[in-house]
């Protein structure tokens, strides 16, 4: 099976962007990433913006992110099955110790 990883990305306080998480999802060479506001609840549907891939690197980093954007501390990790994947949502089933079962993102 593919691998995934949730991170959570905390900005500097004088930085312009805000934290965030950020699911990964293994595709080949690389992470195919969605941005989410709020951290995956797998009683209801979370919103997400696909954003660049990655890579593969932070399946297993955690700390300082280069150019001053702030760091990110894993949250979950594991492995995943892709259940829908189209314009308006990506579902996986996500095998993880802390996420365990289905995942709706609702692409916006």
């Amino acid at each position: 099976m593919k691998r995934f990883v949730l991170l959570y990305h905390e900005f500097p306080a004088d930085h312009d962007d805000v934290s965030h998480y950020d699911l990964m999802l293994e595709e080949g060479e690389q992470l195919r990433t969605w941005r989410l506001a709020e951290k995956p609840d797998l009683l209801r549907p979370v919103h997400g913006k696909a954003i660049f891939p990655h890579r593969l690197d932070y399946l297993d980093y955690e700390g300082e992110v280069s150019g001053n954007r702030g760091s990110v501390t894993r949250i979950d990790r594991g492995e995943y099955e892709l259940v829908r994947d189209d314009e308006e949502a990506i579902i996986v089933n996500l095998y993880g110790s802390v996420l365990a079962g289905r995942l709706a993102v609702l692409i916006s």
